[in-house]
């Protein structure tokens, strides 16, 4: 098997299974892995319904059964929650929480887009820089003799992060996210701003914790829907991973079918690029920046067509490949929900209801009609 994002034989460590190359003609070639020895920053493109968030699994999965690294899956949409089936040592944490601290109180303002000089949102960063709970933060504006309308106003704003039940003393610490199994964070649940906190606390937990000590197993955080997050309070901590996480040893895969409004960074950064198919003009030029120089052409005219199919614009050995993804190996729930679907279910039970058998539902309806 030859293994992308590394320039040494296929046998110097790690390597999580992608797939196969693909020849032009579109027929299937040798197998191919992509290297989890060392730190990479990975983002995966492409339209809806070709691939992306299939192939973000398929190596989270790849991740999940190595030795020494750790794989953390942030999943806004619930598609991930099957990786723990029991295929791979996998866990869903339903509820996933943070410290109200694990957000710098220089953030509390844009969690709730109030300007950060304002009268609110400097009120708002000052109980985050005096208290690290969520109740110290409103004992804090209670006692602060605050304007009534500035105290009003920052009290809801910490009710309503009360209310996302994502902040807590107790919440995820890294040492529990870097076990020997992949930790699946359902966000499915959690509204954006919350979704957005937690990924910047877990982001930056991840990267101080490596910084200050080597952990046992080096952490590899995924992102779905990632331009969600760069939109966020979460921003700052994934460009910090992006930019400085590889020297610690933190590794990044953001996965998006909107490059076009992702940060310069994200795609300059990035040390791998898997590109699905794409059709948008704002989404297809915003890759223009990823074209390097050893690649013969232009990017566009590489991407494939078909579900399933990527181009690989591997910088570590300054190659282009063509790939088919694998199957996944545990449960994908991206799959978008049909009408017929239902309707094929409903069916079945009314022809169930009749004392028709599914499977000729249709004759019996012909015989009831004569």
């Amino acid at each position: 098997m030859n293994v992308l994002g590394r320039d040494g034989s296929a046998d110097d460590g790690p390597a999580a299974r992608l797939g196969t190359y693909r020849a032009a003609d579109g027929s299937e070639g040798a197998a191919v892995g992509l290297d989890l020895d060392r730190p990479h920053a990975a983002l995966i493109v492409g339209k809806r319904g070709y691939g992306k968030s299939h192939t973000l699994g398929v190596l989270a999965e790849g991740v999940a059964r190595a030795a020494g690294v750790a794989p953390v899956v942030v999943d806004p949409m619930g598609e991930f929650l099957g990786l723990a089936d029991g295929t791979v040592p996998a866990r869903v944490v339903d509820a996933p929480m943070v410290p109200a601290s694990a957000v710098p109180p220089s953030a509390w303002p844009a969690l709730f887009d109030c300007p950060a000089t304002g009268p609110v949102g400097s009120s708002l960063w000052a109980a985050a820089r005096e208290a690290e709970t969520l109740d110290g933060m409103l004992a804090h504006v209670e006692g602060a003799g605050l304007d009534a309308a500035v105290r009003r106003a920052a009290r809801n704003h910490l009710r309503l992060a009360e209310s996302w039940d994502v902040f807590d003393p107790g919440g995820l610490r890294p040492d529990a996210l870097l076990s020997d199994a992949a930790t699946v964070l359902d966000c499915s649940m959690l509204p954006d701003p919350a979704a957005s906190a937690l990924v910047r606390g877990v982001a930056l937990a991840l990267y101080e914790t490596c910084v200050e000590r080597r952990p046992e197993r080096l952490p590899w955080l995924f992102v779905d829907e990632a331009h969600a997050f760069f939109d966020g309070v979460a921003a700052p901590a994934l460009e910090t991973v992006l930019t400085r996480g590889r020297t610690p040893g933190v590794s990044l895969v953001a996965a998006t079918q909107r490059p076009g409004v992702l940060p310069d960074v994200a795609v300059s950064q990035s040390d791998l690029l898997v590109a699905h198919r794409l059709t948008a003009a704002a989404d297809v030029e915003a890759l223009a920046g990823a074209t390097p120089t050893y690649l013969t052409g232009r990017l566009r005219d590489r991407l494939p067509t078909d579900p399933g199919g990527a181009v690989v614009v591997d910088d570590a050995t300054e190659s282009v490949h063509g790939v088919r993804v694998r199957c996944r190996e545990t449960p994908h729930g991206g799959a978008d929900p049909r009408t017929s679907d239902s309707t094929d279910q409903a069916s079945g039970r009314a022809a169930l209801q009749s004392g028709h058998s599914p499977s000729t539902t249709g004759t019996g309806a012909s015989q009831s009609g004569q």
